[in-house]
């Protein structure tokens, strides 16, 4: 029997020894990376039984792409996020596409996100600049208190787009603050939302409502786009956006001549629509007015992705052994992919890769 070959179209740090273990289970392993918008994988690597990588940069995975694999049954990947595969293309090609929603990934973007709120609410940037160039307690420094007080200050009104891990978890860290929560997903249930201890309320009320909006929902056909300029005129003019979820979410344009204009006043965003963005010089113009980070809200000390590595092992390990893998994003592929694969084992040994949680 020939040996599987698992292609890495774009490696993580750390994830040496895994590729060790996923060669010691018998598999053929080739890191062949894809950085520009349309190059494609080389022609041995067209080959592939498994896919696995972090974001691919070469654009979407799309049904003309799927077509040059015509043995791939796994597209593993090392983040949370998955919207750079055609779902639907893959599910009719009888691939699976796995994910790796880690607490060090949905958990570092929540802190991410809480400290760039806090930022750009508290004036951090600019009471430092100030103090560096020499000014002193300026009473453009105030920055804006977030939670109730007894004294009869009601506090900001937050809201969460998308009540999944993320943004469950902001709204924890936002409890001990006293802020009023509302939060807007269609996709959860109401005991979700109670348990959060968030108000559930519709999308277009939540933008009326909220002197901070917040992203967290995942981009699909129905949210590419939906933070566009009927979106922001819903919202109050004093109001601050975030977006740590995903670029294409916000129609950038948009949120950048309602800076321009004091219709929004100040934006928070760690992703864009195409990364790195092209215009730096239209971002500057806007001073403190908007908070950039370079898509790095859950990067932290010992690896944002590390911790997915083990996860990503044992996806394709399941995978060449003939075994449904776990964490599958398209759940609808399972009966075409048994039929296509369970009785096709690639590999001798059905044991797991070293280090695998399950």
């Amino acid at each position: 029997m020939s040996r599987p070959l698992v292609v890495v179209y774009r490696s993580v740090t750390g994830a040496e020894e895994s590729y060790d273990a996923i060669r010691s289970a018998g598999c053929k392993l080739i890191i062949d990376p894809i950085d520009v918008p349309g190059v494609v994988l080389s022609a041995a690597a067209r080959r592939a039984d498994a896919l696995v990588g972090a974001t691919f940069r070469g654009g979407i995975m799309d049904a003309d792409w799927l077509d040059r694999f015509p043995r791939l049954r796994l597209i593993a990947k090392y983040t949370i996020g998955f919207d750079d595969v055609d779902l639907a293309a893959a599910t009719a090609r009888g691939i699976a596409v796995t994910h790796c929603p880690t607490e060090a990934n949905w958990g570092g973007v929540a802190e991410g996100t809480m400290a760039m709120l806090l930022t750009a609410l508290k004036r951090i940037r600019e009471r430092d600049r100030a103090v560096r160039t020499g000014g002193w307690r300026d009473p453009g420094l105030e920055g804006r208190y977030v939670g109730a007080r007894s004294d009869g200050y009601s506090g900001l009104v937050i809201g969460i787009v998308g009540l999944g891990r993320v943004g469950r978890r902001l709204a924890a860290l936002l409890r001990p603050w006293r802020a009023r929560v509302l939060a807007c997903d269609p996709y959860v249930s109401a005991a979700r939302f109670a348990q959060a201890g968030v108000q559930r309320c519709d999308l277009d009320s939540l933008l009326r409502r909220c002197d901070v909006v917040t992203l967290h929902c995942a981009l699909t056909p129905e949210t590419r786009g939906m933070i566009d300029e009927r979106a922001i005129a819903l919202m109050k003019p004093g109001a601050l956006l975030v977006n740590t979820a995903r670029g294409a979410i916000v129609d950038l344009a948009a949120v950048l001549a309602a800076l321009a204009t004091g219709e929004l006043a100040q934006a928070a965003l760690d992703v864009f629509p195409e990364e790195p963005p092209p215009d730096v010089a239209l971002l500057r113009e806007l001073g403190d007015k908007l908070l950039l980070s370079p898509h790095m809200v859950a990067a932290n000390e010992g690896g944002t992705l590390l911790a997915a590595v083990p996860w990503v092992s044992e996806s394709v390990i399941d995978a060449l052994s003939g075994r449904f893998p776990e964490r599958v994003v398209n759940p609808a592929v399972e009966v075409a992919w048994l039929e296509r694969f369970a009785d096709i084992p690639l590999l001798a040994s059905a044991s797991r890769a070293a280090g695998s949680p399950g």
